[in-house]
């Protein structure tokens, strides 16, 4: 053989094994990003190709799947009460993806998980059978918060303190995910064209000023530090309270309270802002930070499974905005959930639970894949002397305070109001919230709850935590707790 023959011999060879090396390469490692780009329609399709796995709440399933009736997608995701669960299942759409708990399982509910695969299914790629989400959510409790709520714009979160389950996620107004299943545009475009903004999840990723429930965490911090020992030891307060380095007196929303140099106690029993203002003042941006660090605010990183957006305490604020911040305001900001966890918290001796809203997940057998009940994470944020006297002090609220729209018989309710201003030089509608826990005098049951109203039919003058948030709360904590 010459030399050039030779030469073209081994080019050639090279080629062809570039070639092969190149086959090799896409067929075994660009395949998957190939599968799941967005442009390759295979992956619906195939995600389509039979019924998906069920979301259940209450031991009934609350999704569904239905033959189509044409085209390359054989099933399409149907819904149970779809309006009432929204914020926990989220939607499954052939067109616009997946959201909530649809979209954190989807492939467990498509049965492309690794973890559903037989070897059989791994060594021929084909689909398992889909697994189950098994929720926490109370089914009664979520009635009672959606109803209770009706017309209003709001959320309502309601929290098992003990174990951290998730009783009920509430938001509205809400939206039927059935009418997204298939693409529909039409219902996508009046969506997300809606104003009142029905598809965002209030509930977990609409942080707004929390107002005077966020007194509970100054209260918190002032005890813990030893700033006072009690809730019955009387405060260093004047009231009015003048904000530092300005001309502006903080004023109380009843004048005739008994805010001067009120207790922790009295303070909250009538919202005090000139006693909490002060108080934030007096321990310093930072422990009161670090006490609403403790109860969860800036946790950039809470899944429940669903990434819940953080609640903020602010850095970097004069004595002025620390002041406001101590009543709520300024730029403190938080979602119902996080609230919920603040009166969970204390409910449960001063140690808060990882809240969560699923319970397991199931394989296509009914096998346990991931237990999410079994000891989940806990830390203690106070003492528990300290919770104690909180848990005194929000049963005064209601039973003698600001409160008393949540009373219950049969139950120990304690809680805190809160009415944020909105807009600015509040210029619009005041936001009204209610945090509270409730224990069963029968069984000792618990309970922790948040609920916020954005915007009501009622007048800006009858806006209260306690007119419009505490009726909300009393019936899911009544729907909790019944026998």
């Amino acid at each position: 053989m010459n030399k050039t023959i030779r030469r073209v011999s081994v080019f050639t060879l090279l080629l062809v094994f570039a070639l092969l090396l190149r086959a090799t390469w896409v067929q075994f490692y660009e395949a998957t990003a190939l599968a799941d780009d967005k442009g390759n329609r295979r992956g619906v399709i195939k995600t389509y190709s039979g019924p998906l796995g069920n979301i259940v709440v209450g031991g009934s399933a609350v999704t569904g799947s239905a033959r189509t009736t044409g085209g390359d997608l054989a099933y399409k995701r149907t819904y149970e009460d779809g309006k009432l669960y929204a914020a926990v299942t989220g939607y499954s759409s052939q067109v616009y993806g997946a959201t909530q708990l649809e979209g954190v399982y989807q492939d467990l509910l498509n049965g492309s998980d690794s973890t559903l695969k037989s070897p059989l299914d791994a060594l021929t790629g084909e689909r398992a059978t889909p697994g189950d989400v098994i929720t926490t959510i109370d089914p009664d409790v979520q009635k009672a918060a959606y109803k209770a709520l009706g017309d209003k714009k709001g959320a309502a979160v309601a929290i098992d303190p003990a174990t951290g389950r998730i009783l009920a996620v509430v938001s509205t107004p809400s939206y039927d995910p059935t009418v997204l299943s298939t693409g529909d545009g039409a219902a996508w475009k009046e969506l997300t064209g809606d104003p009142d903004k029905p598809m965002t999840n209030r509930a977990l990723r609409q942080p707004l000023p929390p107002g005077s429930t966020f007194k509970l965490v100054v209260a918190a911090a002032a005890l813990e530090d030893g700033l006072y020992p009690s809730v019955d030891v009387r405060t260093d307060s004047p009231d009015p309270y003048r904000l530092p380095g300005t001309t502006r007196d903080l004023a109380n929303e009843n004048p005739s309270a008994p805010c001067e140099n009120a207790t922790i106690r009295t303070a909250l029993q009538y919202s005090c802002n000139n006693v909490f203002a002060k108080m934030a003042v007096d321990l310093g941006q930072d422990k009161v930070r670090a006490m609403a660090d403790r109860f969860g605010f800036d946790d950039t990183s809470q899944d429940v499974p669903v990434r819940a957006y953080p609640s903020v305490y602010p850095a970097g604020m004069d004595k002025a905005q620390t002041a406001l911040s101590g009543i709520g305001q300024f730029d403190v900001t938080a979602t119902p959930l996080q609230m919920a966890m603040v009166s969970a918290a204390i409910a449960h001796d001063g140690t808060l639970v990882s809240p969560h809203m699923v319970s397991r997940t199931t394989d296509g057998g009914g096998d346990v894949v991931q237990d999410y009940d079994h000891d989940p994470e806990s830390k203690r944020v106070v003492s528990a002397a300290t919770a104690a006297q909180l848990q005194s002090a929000m049963r005064t609220v209601v039973e003698q305070g600001t409160g008393t729209n949540a009373r219950i018989d049969g139950v120990t309710v304690g809680g805190k109001t809160g009415t944020a201003q909105h807009g600015e030089n509040n210029s619009q509608v005041p936001y009204a919230w209610f945090t509270s826990y409730g224990t069963s005098d029968s069984t000792g049951k618990q309970v922790a709850v948040a609920v916020v109203v954005e915007q009501s039919d009622a007048a800006r003058s009858e806006v209260s935590g306690n007119g419009l948030a505490a009726p909300v709360a009393r019936a899911m904590m009544r729907a909790a707790l019944e026998d």
